[in-house]
Protein backbone atom coordinates (compact mmCIF):
# COMPACT_ATOMS: atom_id res chain seq x y z
CA UNK A 1 0.00 0.00 0.00
CA UNK A 2 1.66 3.41 -1.23
CA UNK A 3 0.60 6.91 0.48
CA UNK A 4 1.21 9.98 -1.87
CA UNK A 5 0.32 13.51 -0.61
CA UNK A 6 -3.43 15.22 -1.43
CA UNK A 7 -0.94 18.31 -2.64
CA UNK A 8 0.41 15.84 -5.15
CA UNK A 9 4.25 17.27 -5.03
CA UNK A 10 5.59 14.72 -2.76
CA UNK A 11 7.52 11.16 -3.80
CA UNK A 12 5.08 8.33 -2.92
CA UNK A 13 5.94 6.62 0.63
CA UNK A 14 5.06 2.96 2.72
CA UNK A 15 3.06 3.30 5.87
CA UNK A 16 6.21 3.70 7.65
CA UNK A 17 7.00 6.75 5.50
CA UNK A 18 3.63 8.15 6.14
CA UNK A 19 4.12 7.23 9.81
CA UNK A 20 6.84 9.37 10.40
CA UNK A 21 6.40 11.73 8.42
CA UNK A 22 3.10 14.57 9.84
CA UNK A 23 2.88 16.66 6.79
CA UNK A 24 4.18 15.91 3.59
CA UNK A 25 6.84 17.70 2.44
CA UNK A 26 5.01 19.77 -0.20
CA UNK A 27 2.77 20.63 3.20
CA UNK A 28 0.01 18.14 2.38
CA UNK A 29 -1.01 15.44 4.30
CA UNK A 30 -0.98 11.63 3.26
CA UNK A 31 -3.72 9.49 1.96
CA UNK A 32 -3.77 6.69 0.34
CA UNK A 33 -2.94 6.16 -3.07
CA UNK A 34 -5.90 3.41 -3.51
CA UNK A 35 -9.29 2.38 -1.19
CA UNK A 36 -9.84 -0.94 -0.90
CA UNK A 37 -13.43 -1.58 -1.58
CA UNK A 38 -15.22 -3.88 0.97
CA UNK A 39 -18.41 -5.91 -0.15
CA UNK A 40 -21.18 -6.76 1.47
CA UNK A 41 -20.02 -10.54 1.79
CA UNK A 42 -16.76 -8.81 3.52
CA UNK A 43 -18.81 -6.71 5.94
CA UNK A 44 -20.79 -9.36 6.86
CA UNK A 45 -18.34 -11.01 7.86
CA UNK A 46 -16.37 -8.51 9.91
CA UNK A 47 -19.53 -8.06 11.82
CA UNK A 48 -19.45 -10.74 14.44
CA UNK A 49 -15.47 -8.66 14.98
CA UNK A 50 -14.50 -7.41 18.42
CA UNK A 51 -13.02 -3.72 18.62
CA UNK A 52 -9.89 -4.79 18.18
CA UNK A 53 -10.57 -7.56 15.76
CA UNK A 54 -11.66 -4.78 13.36
CA UNK A 55 -8.72 -2.63 14.28
CA UNK A 56 -6.73 -6.18 13.32
CA UNK A 57 -8.48 -6.64 9.67
CA UNK A 58 -8.04 -2.42 8.87
CA UNK A 59 -4.27 -2.45 9.81
CA UNK A 60 -3.98 -5.50 7.68
CA UNK A 61 -5.73 -3.53 4.62
CA UNK A 62 -3.47 -0.37 4.75
CA UNK A 63 -0.01 -1.89 6.06
CA UNK A 64 0.91 -4.84 4.29
CA UNK A 65 2.44 -7.68 5.82
CA UNK A 66 5.90 -7.07 4.08
CA UNK A 67 6.40 -4.29 6.36
CA UNK A 68 4.81 -5.88 10.03
CA UNK A 69 4.00 -9.82 9.14
CA UNK A 70 0.32 -10.39 10.38
CA UNK A 71 1.07 -12.34 13.68
CA UNK A 72 3.37 -9.35 14.65
CA UNK A 73 0.46 -6.87 13.95
CA UNK A 74 -1.73 -9.06 16.01
CA UNK A 75 0.62 -8.96 18.95
CA UNK A 76 1.28 -5.28 18.56
CA UNK A 77 -2.60 -4.76 18.83
CA UNK A 78 -3.49 -6.69 21.72
CA UNK A 79 -0.41 -4.82 23.46
CA UNK A 80 -1.83 -1.49 22.72
CA UNK A 81 -5.27 -2.42 24.15
CA UNK A 82 -3.78 -4.15 27.34
CA UNK A 83 -4.35 -1.25 29.53
CA UNK A 84 -7.80 -0.02 28.94
CA UNK A 85 -10.68 -0.56 31.57
CA UNK A 86 -13.32 -2.21 29.63
CA UNK A 87 -12.86 -5.66 28.08
CA UNK A 88 -14.70 -4.70 25.06
CA UNK A 89 -12.33 -1.56 24.25
CA UNK A 90 -15.19 0.58 23.28
CA UNK A 91 -18.68 -0.13 24.51
CA UNK A 92 -22.05 1.11 22.90
CA UNK A 93 -24.75 2.20 25.86
CA UNK A 94 -28.41 2.09 24.78
CA UNK A 95 -30.12 4.34 26.45
CA UNK A 96 -33.87 5.73 26.05
CA UNK A 97 -35.39 6.62 22.66
CA UNK A 98 -33.28 5.68 20.48
CA UNK A 99 -29.88 7.09 21.76
CA UNK A 100 -27.23 5.05 21.27
CA UNK A 101 -23.42 6.38 22.65
CA UNK A 102 -20.05 4.98 22.05
CA UNK A 103 -17.80 5.18 24.76
CA UNK A 104 -14.61 5.59 22.70
CA UNK A 105 -12.72 6.82 26.44
CA UNK A 106 -12.41 3.67 28.36
CA UNK A 107 -8.18 4.02 27.47
CA UNK A 108 -5.58 5.44 30.71
CA UNK A 109 -6.57 8.99 29.82
CA UNK A 110 -9.84 9.17 29.25
CA UNK A 111 -10.63 9.84 25.71
CA UNK A 112 -10.92 8.63 22.99
CA UNK A 113 -7.29 9.83 21.40
CA UNK A 114 -6.15 6.66 23.55
CA UNK A 115 -7.44 4.69 21.23
CA UNK A 116 -5.31 5.57 18.25
CA UNK A 117 -2.47 6.71 19.93
CA UNK A 118 -1.63 3.07 22.07
CA UNK A 119 -1.37 1.65 18.24
CA UNK A 120 0.42 4.45 16.86
CA UNK A 121 2.84 4.34 19.71
CA UNK A 122 3.48 0.62 19.24
CA UNK A 123 3.81 0.72 15.04
CA UNK A 124 6.65 3.60 15.63
CA UNK A 125 8.33 1.75 18.43
CA UNK A 126 8.71 -1.75 16.24
CA UNK A 127 10.13 0.34 13.42
CA UNK A 128 12.46 2.06 15.64
CA UNK A 129 13.62 -0.66 17.31
CA UNK A 130 14.41 -2.54 13.88
CA UNK A 131 16.15 0.63 12.45
CA UNK A 132 17.91 1.54 15.68
CA UNK A 133 16.81 5.08 15.28
CA UNK A 134 15.40 7.74 17.81
CA UNK A 135 12.30 9.86 17.47
CA UNK A 136 11.58 13.47 18.95
CA UNK A 137 7.86 13.02 18.47
CA UNK A 138 6.09 17.59 18.52
CA UNK A 139 2.40 17.43 19.26
CA UNK A 140 0.23 20.55 19.92
CA UNK A 141 -2.70 20.10 22.01
CA UNK A 142 -6.29 21.63 23.18
CA UNK A 143 -6.86 19.32 25.68
CA UNK A 144 -6.73 15.44 25.24
CA UNK A 145 -4.18 14.73 22.27
CA UNK A 146 -0.91 15.65 24.62
CA UNK A 147 -1.88 13.68 27.31
CA UNK A 148 -2.92 10.79 25.23
CA UNK A 149 0.46 10.97 23.55
CA UNK A 150 2.66 11.36 27.06
CA UNK A 151 0.65 7.99 27.78
CA UNK A 152 0.92 5.82 24.93
CA UNK A 153 5.13 7.00 24.67
CA UNK A 154 6.32 7.79 28.23
CA UNK A 155 9.25 6.18 29.60
CA UNK A 156 10.37 4.39 25.84
CA UNK A 157 13.40 4.68 24.74
CA UNK A 158 13.79 5.47 21.27
CA UNK A 159 11.19 8.41 21.71
CA UNK A 160 11.31 12.02 23.13
CA UNK A 161 7.90 13.18 23.24
CA UNK A 162 7.65 17.12 23.34
CA UNK A 163 3.88 19.28 24.31
CA UNK A 164 2.96 22.15 23.94
CA UNK A 165 -0.51 22.98 25.67
CA UNK A 166 -2.57 26.67 25.97
CA UNK A 167 -2.44 27.12 29.84
CA UNK A 168 -5.57 28.00 31.23
CA UNK A 169 -7.58 26.83 28.01
CA UNK A 170 -7.33 23.01 29.25
CA UNK A 171 -9.56 21.60 32.07
CA UNK A 172 -7.99 21.17 35.26
CA UNK A 173 -7.86 17.39 34.61
CA UNK A 174 -6.09 17.72 30.95
CA UNK A 175 -3.32 20.14 32.12
CA UNK A 176 -2.45 17.57 35.12
CA UNK A 177 -2.45 14.46 33.05
CA UNK A 178 0.18 15.72 31.04
CA UNK A 179 1.90 17.88 34.14
CA UNK A 180 2.11 15.33 36.47
CA UNK A 181 4.42 12.74 33.80
CA UNK A 182 7.97 13.37 34.90
CA UNK A 183 10.12 10.74 32.73
CA UNK A 184 12.74 11.78 31.17
CA UNK A 185 11.75 11.15 27.52
CA UNK A 186 8.43 14.03 28.45
CA UNK A 187 9.25 17.74 27.84
CA UNK A 188 6.19 19.97 28.42
CA UNK A 189 5.12 23.71 28.00
CA UNK A 190 2.19 25.79 29.12
CA UNK A 191 2.26 28.63 25.97
CA UNK A 192 0.62 31.61 26.99
CA UNK A 193 -1.96 31.41 23.79
CA UNK A 194 -4.49 29.18 22.39
CA UNK A 195 -4.14 25.99 20.15
CA UNK A 196 -4.22 27.62 16.84
CA UNK A 197 -1.72 30.12 18.06
CA UNK A 198 0.33 27.11 19.40
CA UNK A 199 0.60 25.71 16.77
CA UNK A 200 2.76 28.10 14.81
CA UNK A 201 6.01 27.57 15.99
CA UNK A 202 5.46 23.81 15.56
CA UNK A 203 4.41 24.29 11.60
CA UNK A 204 7.77 26.90 11.55
CA UNK A 205 10.12 24.11 12.73
CA UNK A 206 8.33 21.34 10.95
CA UNK A 207 8.58 23.79 7.16
CA UNK A 208 12.43 23.23 7.82
CA UNK A 209 13.11 20.21 6.16
CA UNK A 210 16.31 19.79 6.99
CA UNK A 211 16.06 20.41 10.66
CA UNK A 212 13.35 17.47 10.50
CA UNK A 213 15.23 15.35 8.69
CA UNK A 214 18.53 15.98 11.24
CA UNK A 215 16.71 15.80 14.34
CA UNK A 216 14.16 12.48 13.20
CA UNK A 217 11.24 14.67 14.21
CA UNK A 218 7.34 13.69 13.91
CA UNK A 219 4.28 14.87 14.69
CA UNK A 220 1.29 12.40 16.51
CA UNK A 221 -1.63 15.16 16.31
CA UNK A 222 -4.52 13.82 13.79
CA UNK A 223 -2.26 15.01 10.66
CA UNK A 224 -0.57 11.39 10.80
CA UNK A 225 -2.17 9.22 8.64
CA UNK A 226 -1.84 5.78 11.43
CA UNK A 227 -4.47 8.28 13.89
CA UNK A 228 -6.98 8.53 11.25
CA UNK A 229 -6.32 4.90 9.77
CA UNK A 230 -7.20 3.72 13.74
CA UNK A 231 -10.09 6.23 13.68
CA UNK A 232 -11.66 3.87 10.73
CA UNK A 233 -12.25 1.66 13.21
CA UNK A 234 -15.15 3.47 15.60
CA UNK A 235 -17.05 4.09 12.16
CA UNK A 236 -17.20 0.44 11.59
CA UNK A 237 -17.77 -1.06 15.17
CA UNK A 238 -20.85 1.67 15.35
CA UNK A 239 -22.24 0.48 12.25
CA UNK A 240 -22.33 -3.11 12.97
CA UNK A 241 -23.72 -2.53 16.66
CA UNK A 242 -26.39 -0.67 15.88
CA UNK A 243 -26.96 -1.81 12.09
CA UNK A 244 -30.73 -3.78 12.37
CA UNK A 245 -29.81 -6.68 10.14
CA UNK A 246 -27.20 -7.35 7.41
CA UNK A 247 -29.80 -9.83 5.34
CA UNK A 248 -31.16 -7.34 3.29
CA UNK A 249 -29.56 -5.61 0.16
CA UNK A 250 -28.77 -3.13 -0.26
CA UNK A 251 -27.40 -3.13 3.47
CA UNK A 252 -29.43 -0.74 5.68
CA UNK A 253 -27.60 2.64 6.37
CA UNK A 254 -26.54 3.69 10.00
CA UNK A 255 -26.00 7.34 10.96
CA UNK A 256 -22.99 8.10 12.95
CA UNK A 257 -22.53 11.63 14.68
CA UNK A 258 -19.44 13.06 14.93
CA UNK A 259 -18.27 15.36 17.72
CA UNK A 260 -15.90 17.22 15.93
CA UNK A 261 -12.57 20.05 16.08
CA UNK A 262 -9.91 19.29 13.95
CA UNK A 263 -11.85 16.33 11.59
CA UNK A 264 -9.64 13.79 12.35
CA UNK A 265 -12.45 11.52 12.96
CA UNK A 266 -15.00 13.22 10.41
CA UNK A 267 -12.41 12.17 7.47
CA UNK A 268 -11.91 8.63 9.05
CA UNK A 269 -15.81 8.32 8.50
CA UNK A 270 -15.55 9.54 4.78
CA UNK A 271 -12.83 7.07 4.27
CA UNK A 272 -14.97 4.28 5.82
CA UNK A 273 -17.64 5.67 3.82
CA UNK A 274 -15.78 5.77 0.47
CA UNK A 275 -14.80 1.90 1.11
CA UNK A 276 -18.13 0.76 1.44
CA UNK A 277 -19.58 1.40 4.51
CA UNK A 278 -23.19 2.16 4.61
CA UNK A 279 -22.76 5.17 7.18
CA UNK A 280 -24.69 8.67 7.10
CA UNK A 281 -22.17 11.39 8.32
CA UNK A 282 -23.20 14.13 10.58
CA UNK A 283 -20.71 16.56 11.79
CA UNK A 284 -21.56 18.22 15.26
CA UNK A 285 -19.59 21.02 16.14
CA UNK A 286 -19.86 23.82 19.17
CA UNK A 287 -19.75 27.64 18.12
CA UNK A 288 -16.50 27.36 16.61
CA UNK A 289 -18.15 26.54 13.38
CA UNK A 290 -15.93 26.30 10.66
CA UNK A 291 -17.00 22.59 9.45
CA UNK A 292 -20.74 23.81 10.05
CA UNK A 293 -20.49 26.45 7.76
CA UNK A 294 -18.11 24.58 5.15
CA UNK A 295 -20.73 21.57 4.75
CA UNK A 296 -24.07 24.19 4.37
CA UNK A 297 -22.63 26.96 2.20
CA UNK A 298 -19.01 26.16 0.67
CA UNK A 299 -17.87 28.67 3.42
CA UNK A 300 -13.73 28.11 4.49
CA UNK A 301 -12.90 30.76 5.94
CA UNK A 302 -11.61 31.75 10.23
CA UNK A 303 -13.84 33.33 12.16
CA UNK A 304 -12.10 36.46 13.82
CA UNK A 305 -11.71 34.88 16.44
CA UNK A 306 -11.86 31.29 18.43
CA UNK A 307 -14.75 31.20 21.35
CA UNK A 308 -14.05 29.72 24.19
CA UNK A 309 -16.99 26.85 25.01
CA UNK A 310 -17.68 24.18 27.62
CA UNK A 311 -16.72 21.60 24.71
CA UNK A 312 -12.71 22.66 25.00
CA UNK A 313 -11.08 20.35 23.12
CA UNK A 314 -13.22 21.51 19.80
CA UNK A 315 -12.34 25.38 20.34
CA UNK A 316 -10.62 25.12 17.01
CA UNK A 317 -10.46 27.35 13.69
CA UNK A 318 -8.08 25.39 11.38
CA UNK A 319 -9.72 21.62 10.89
CA UNK A 320 -6.95 20.73 9.06
CA UNK A 321 -8.28 17.00 7.86
CA UNK A 322 -11.01 18.75 6.13
CA UNK A 323 -7.72 18.82 3.46
CA UNK A 324 -8.15 15.18 3.34
CA UNK A 325 -12.11 15.09 2.76
CA UNK A 326 -11.47 17.81 -0.14
CA UNK A 327 -9.14 15.67 -1.87
CA UNK A 328 -11.59 12.60 -1.61
CA UNK A 329 -14.16 13.93 -2.56
CA UNK A 330 -12.76 15.40 -5.42
CA UNK A 331 -11.58 12.23 -6.84
CA UNK A 332 -8.15 12.73 -5.78
CA UNK A 333 -7.81 15.64 -7.60
CA UNK A 334 -4.31 16.77 -6.17
CA UNK A 335 -3.67 19.73 -8.46
CA UNK A 336 -7.13 21.80 -7.14
CA UNK A 337 -6.96 20.30 -3.24
CA UNK A 338 -3.47 22.28 -3.78
CA UNK A 339 -4.63 25.38 -5.47
CA UNK A 340 -7.76 25.28 -2.56
CA UNK A 341 -5.42 25.07 0.24
CA UNK A 342 -2.38 27.40 -0.70
CA UNK A 343 -5.31 30.09 -1.36
CA UNK A 344 -6.89 29.45 1.99
CA UNK A 345 -3.36 29.66 3.55
CA UNK A 346 -3.00 33.04 2.02
CA UNK A 347 -6.17 34.67 2.42
CA UNK A 348 -7.55 32.47 5.28
CA UNK A 349 -10.78 32.29 3.26
CA UNK A 350 -12.12 30.21 0.26
CA UNK A 351 -15.29 29.71 -1.18
CA UNK A 352 -15.36 26.03 -1.89
CA UNK A 353 -16.33 25.41 -5.73
CA UNK A 354 -19.97 24.33 -6.39
CA UNK A 355 -19.03 20.86 -7.24
CA UNK A 356 -16.56 19.87 -4.42
CA UNK A 357 -19.55 21.75 -1.60
CA UNK A 358 -22.33 19.77 -3.63
CA UNK A 359 -20.38 15.99 -2.84
CA UNK A 360 -19.44 18.01 0.81
CA UNK A 361 -23.06 18.12 1.76
CA UNK A 362 -24.32 14.79 0.00
CA UNK A 363 -21.45 13.07 1.97
CA UNK A 364 -21.99 14.74 5.22
CA UNK A 365 -24.60 16.76 7.28
CA UNK A 366 -23.82 19.18 9.74
CA UNK A 367 -24.93 21.22 13.06
CA UNK A 368 -23.39 24.02 15.11
CA UNK A 369 -24.07 23.70 18.89
CA UNK A 370 -24.27 26.48 21.64
CA UNK A 371 -22.72 26.17 24.93
CA UNK A 372 -26.50 26.50 26.07
CA UNK A 373 -27.54 23.98 23.93
CA UNK A 374 -24.77 21.39 25.60
CA UNK A 375 -25.63 22.05 29.18
CA UNK A 376 -29.47 21.22 28.53
CA UNK A 377 -28.46 17.97 26.82
CA UNK A 378 -26.14 16.91 29.70
CA UNK A 379 -29.27 17.78 31.81
CA UNK A 380 -31.69 15.92 29.38
CA UNK A 381 -29.43 12.73 29.79
CA UNK A 382 -28.96 12.62 32.97
CA UNK A 383 -32.55 12.91 33.64
CA UNK A 384 -33.95 10.54 31.35
CA UNK A 385 -31.15 7.78 31.80
CA UNK A 386 -28.91 8.31 35.11
CA UNK A 387 -26.23 9.11 32.16
CA UNK A 388 -23.57 11.93 32.79
CA UNK A 389 -22.01 13.04 29.19
CA UNK A 390 -19.35 14.60 28.17
CA UNK A 391 -19.75 17.98 27.04
CA UNK A 392 -17.72 17.11 23.70
CA UNK A 393 -20.04 14.02 23.61
CA UNK A 394 -23.56 16.28 24.49
CA UNK A 395 -22.12 18.26 21.12
CA UNK A 396 -23.31 15.05 19.46
CA UNK A 397 -26.07 14.17 21.57
CA UNK A 398 -27.64 17.26 21.06
CA UNK A 399 -28.32 16.43 17.43
CA UNK A 400 -30.04 13.45 18.34
CA UNK A 401 -32.48 14.93 20.99
CA UNK A 402 -32.79 18.15 17.71
CA UNK A 403 -33.68 15.26 15.75
CA UNK A 404 -36.18 13.65 18.04
CA UNK A 405 -38.20 16.46 18.85
CA UNK A 406 -38.77 17.09 15.20
CA UNK A 407 -40.05 13.68 14.58
CA UNK A 408 -37.44 13.50 11.44
CA UNK A 409 -37.76 9.71 10.38
CA UNK A 410 -34.22 8.58 10.35
CA UNK A 411 -31.97 5.28 9.88
CA UNK A 412 -30.48 4.22 13.52
CA UNK A 413 -28.34 6.56 15.02
CA UNK A 414 -25.05 6.25 17.13
CA UNK A 415 -23.39 9.32 18.77
CA UNK A 416 -19.89 8.59 19.03
CA UNK A 417 -18.50 9.86 22.86
CA UNK A 418 -14.89 10.94 22.50
CA UNK A 419 -14.24 11.76 26.66
CA UNK A 420 -15.67 10.71 29.94
CA UNK A 421 -17.58 13.25 32.08
CA UNK A 422 -14.83 12.91 34.35
CA UNK A 423 -12.27 14.94 32.41
CA UNK A 424 -14.19 18.30 32.66
CA UNK A 425 -16.39 18.18 36.23
CA UNK A 426 -16.69 22.23 35.28
CA UNK A 427 -18.42 21.30 32.51
CA UNK A 428 -20.55 18.91 34.64
CA UNK A 429 -21.03 21.85 37.19
CA UNK A 430 -22.21 24.13 34.64
CA UNK A 431 -25.35 21.52 33.91
CA UNK A 432 -26.25 21.80 37.26
CA UNK A 433 -25.32 18.17 37.74
CA UNK A 434 -23.03 15.95 40.19
CA UNK A 435 -19.39 15.61 38.31
CA UNK A 436 -18.11 11.50 38.85
CA UNK A 437 -14.50 12.23 39.60
CA UNK A 438 -12.69 8.44 39.35
CA UNK A 439 -9.89 7.86 42.29
CA UNK A 440 -7.05 7.93 39.63
CA UNK A 441 -7.82 11.52 38.83
CA UNK A 442 -8.60 12.90 41.83
CA UNK A 443 -5.15 11.63 43.07
CA UNK A 444 -3.25 13.79 40.01
CA UNK A 445 -4.25 16.49 42.51
CA UNK A 446 -1.42 15.11 44.99
CA UNK A 447 1.53 14.68 42.49
CA UNK A 448 4.58 16.57 41.48
CA UNK A 449 4.28 18.56 38.33
CA UNK A 450 7.11 19.86 35.63
CA UNK A 451 6.05 22.48 32.77
CA UNK A 452 8.20 24.90 31.14
CA UNK A 453 6.12 28.38 30.38
CA UNK A 454 6.33 29.51 27.30
CA UNK A 455 5.42 33.61 27.48
CA UNK A 456 3.89 35.88 24.94
CA UNK A 457 6.82 37.63 24.76
CA UNK A 458 8.79 34.65 24.50
CA UNK A 459 10.35 33.27 20.98
CA UNK A 460 8.08 29.88 20.76
CA UNK A 461 9.93 28.79 17.46
CA UNK A 462 13.23 29.66 19.40
CA UNK A 463 12.97 27.64 22.65
CA UNK A 464 11.27 24.64 20.42
CA UNK A 465 14.28 24.66 18.49
CA UNK A 466 16.77 24.69 21.19
CA UNK A 467 14.77 22.01 23.17
CA UNK A 468 14.92 19.73 19.93
CA UNK A 469 18.70 20.34 19.71
CA UNK A 470 19.30 19.52 23.41
CA UNK A 471 17.58 16.42 23.05
CA UNK A 472 19.44 15.53 19.88
CA UNK A 473 22.35 15.97 22.03
CA UNK A 474 21.79 14.30 24.54
CA UNK A 475 20.88 11.20 22.28
CA UNK A 476 23.62 11.30 20.02
CA UNK A 477 25.78 11.30 24.03
CA UNK A 478 23.80 8.04 24.56
CA UNK A 479 24.69 6.24 21.43
CA UNK A 480 27.84 6.32 21.45
CA UNK A 481 28.19 5.25 25.50
CA UNK A 482 26.20 2.75 24.33
CA UNK A 483 28.44 1.58 21.42
CA UNK A 484 31.73 2.09 23.47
Amino acid sequence: MWYISTRGMAPRVNFEGALFSGYAPDGGLFMPEELPQLGSETLRQWSTLSYPGLVKELCALFLGPELIPRDDLNDLIHRAFRRFRHGEVVHLSRLRNGLNVLELWHGATYAFKDLSLCCTAQFLQYFLEKRERHVTVVVGTSGDTGSAAIESVQGAKNVDIIVLLPKGHCTKTQELQMTTVLKENVHVFGVEGNSDELDEPIKAVFADVAFVKKHNLMSLNSINWSRVLLQMAHHFFAYFRCVPSLDTQPLPPVEVVVPTGAAGNLAAGCIAQKMGLPIRLVAAVNCNDIIHRTVQRGDFSLSETVKPTLASAMDIQVPYNMERIFWLLSDSDSQATRALMEQFERTQSVSLPKELQSKLSAAVTSESVSDEDITQTMGRCWEENQYLLCPHSAVAVSYHYQQMDRQQPSPPRCCLAPASAAKFPEAVLAAGLTPETPLEILALEKKETRCTPMRKSDDWTLILRDTIENIGRQWRGHFLNASE
